[in-house]
């Protein structure tokens, strides 16, 4: 099992409409692909970020799972044009599990 953190970096005054974008958008064309583990926005550090973590049981299964992902019309018609002009940046780091972690 990895996990996938991934943070966007919102443009400034658009959070909220990002966070509503993907919501009704993003969320239900993603949700077939992969398993949230948790969704944040930053309130106190960096502001106007989103974190988001995802669950993989391999980078290969990550990795086709994402290429299925932008096969999807709604996800690449509906939702990127709409989502990536709100976005600075975007980082993604890929995490394993310490043997003692809770989350494997």
């Amino acid at each position: 099992m990895i996990y996938e953190m991934r943070t966007y970096d919102v443009k400034p005054g658009l959070l909220a409409a990002y966070l509503k974008l993907f919501n009704d958008v993003g969320m239900p064309e993603r949700k077939p692909y992969n398993n949230l583990v948790g969704f944040w926005f930053t309130e106190f550090g960096p502001l106007n970020q989103v974190i988001h973590i995802w669950k993989w049981d391999s980078l290969d299964q990550r990795t086709l799972l994402r290429a299925e992902l932008m096969q999807n019309p709604k996800w690449t018609n509906n939702f990127l044009p709409l989502a990536m002009p709100m976005l600075n940046k975007m980082t993604s780091v890929i995490l394993n599990p310490a043997q003692f972690s809770p989350l494997q």
